[in-house]
């Protein structure tokens, strides 16, 4: 056998052993298979076919070339010169990656948005989201893949006790903390319930965003959510407030966990009440110890942040009778308070609702405005969708609308960044969530005057 016919054999060899062992590899290490074959690939497709796409998409400007004089005679120029956008392309996250491009007069961000479905096509990858992070640019977040398919852990500490090692991990060291009840708060106050499109934490950050409201039709994943919040929360000294009007038959799950549980609405007028008062006294607090913040508060004497989960917001508002009525009038008003009052003063917000609209109420769009945090699911109405996104990001209704009834978790919500996306709730069900919050029952907080409510009744002792 000549030299040549060996080398022969042994490149096939080779390339036979590359077809076998190149799935398992991509199945066993996926990130790293990403990092060295997906993104080359995806990188030189991308830049290959970005004039031609750019073109067919009319996001290409034409302009006239310059007229030339040759012999004294006027030559038009070629009339069609194609001038596309320039792309930068950033460093690879996993499974994603993030371009920028500059616009060029007379472009609007709307363009690139339309093309971001041919864009997936031609790319040969799961989605392609636009926006525009500044003026005169556009930003395409390539996913390879869908990081939504499969979320099946829950949140960071409750993995580290019942399911080894945690999967997301709480880190401040990338900010600037001022003081050290800063650097306390975000430990407290940053809870991990999911991941975002682009592959990222989902992060309900109440630091920045004090209050959420949360909407979704049943089976649409609103219950997982708030599973996945309160299991991140129950290990924390942070006291846990539940108001659920359908006799505590979902909030009823973290009783063991609860420093307070309100089931009907007399209970529930008592108990935001004296949340009201609490809030009162802490800025008295503030304003002896001279501070804004009771996270500028010595430690010794700082009040513990108290997260107050309210289920199915209609119930509040809903009543025929006189009685009913004024109660639902107590109810709206003490919550827009604590919206109001309860940024600085530790006390937080997670307003949870199948549906949310203007009819029932104006106290529902007086406590919205006071929710900046907003998150969508599934909804059966176009109103809800509306009231929970249409104020802040008008293009985030047409994406929530097109979350399907097989889609369960998944979200529209808003970012920290100021934006919006497409995120999915760790799958967190009730028997679990009961299960990690009776092992956290050591860790209720015992607060005076909420701590008398009955739990499980909701009434006063």
């Amino acid at each position: 056998m000549s030299s040549k016919s060996a080398l022969s054999v042994v490149a096939l060899l080779v390339v036979a052993v590359l077809l076998v062992a190149a799935p398992m590899v991509r199945e066993r290490y996926p990130r790293a298979w990403w990092y060295a074959v997906s993104f080359p690939i995806l990188w030189v497709r991308i830049r290959f076919t970005w004039r031609q796409l750019a073109w067919e998409c009319d996001l290409a400007v034409t302009r006239k070339r310059a007229h030339a004089m040759i012999g004294g005679i006027l030559v038009k120029g070629k009339e069609l010169d194609p001038v596309v956008p320039r792309l930068h392309v950033g460093w690879p996250r996993p499974f994603s990656v993030t371009m920028r491009a500059r616009m060029l007069p007379g472009q609007t961000p709307d363009e690139f948005v339309d093309a971001a479905e041919a864009m997936s096509h031609a790319w040969r990858v799961h989605s392609v989201r636009v926006s525009s992070p500044a003026r005169g640019e556009v930003e395409f977040t390539i996913s390879a893949r869908d990081p939504l398919a499969n979320i099946t852990a829950p949140g960071a500490l409750a993995r580290r006790k019942h399911h080894g090692r945690p999967w997301f991990g709480v880190s401040v060291s990338a900010e600037l903390e001022e003081t050290p009840g800063a650097a306390d708060a975000a430990k407290l106050l940053r809870v991990f319930v999911g991941l975002l499109e682009d592959g990222s934490p989902w992060v309900l950050d109440l630091r920045l965003l004090p209050h959420w409201l949360i909407t979704g039709a049943t089976q649409s994943g609103k219950s997982t959510l708030m599973n996945a919040a309160v299991v991140e929360l129950a290990p924390r000294p942070v006291a846990l407030v539940g108001i659920d009007l359908k006799g505590g038959m979902e909030l009823g799950n973290y009783t063991a966990r609860l420093s307070a549980l309100a089931t009907d609405r007399p209970a529930a007028v008592r108990l935001l009440g004296h949340l009201v008062d609490v809030v009162l006294e802490r800025t008295v607090q503030c304003r002896v110890a001279q501070v804004r913040s009771i996270w500028d508060l010595p430690e010794q004497i700082r009040p513990v942040p108290i997260v107050v989960l309210v289920d199915e917001l209609a119930e509040l508002y809903l009543a025929t009778d006189p009685k009913g009525k004024a109660d639902a009038l107590a109810c709206s008003t003490n919550l827009v308070r604590l919206a109001q009052l309860g940024a600085t003063l530790g006390v937080h917000l997670l307003v949870a609702g199948q549906r949310v609209g203007s009819d029932l109420g104006p106290g529902v769009t007086m406590l919205r405005a006071q929710l900046g945090g907003r998150i969508c699911h599934r909804v059966t109405d176009p109103e809800t969708v509306k009231m929970t996104l249409g104020d802040k990001f008008p293009d985030a209704v047409i994406a929530a609308q097109s979350i399907g009834p097989l889609e369960r978790g998944v979200a529209i919500t808003t970012t920290n960044e100021g934006g919006w996306m497409r995120a999915r709730s760790a799958n967190i069900g009730a028997e679990q969530a009961q299960r990690i919050t009776t092992d956290y029952a050591h860790q209720r907080v015992w607060l005076p005057g909420l701590s008398d409510f009955d739990r499980p009744g909701g009434k006063t002792s």
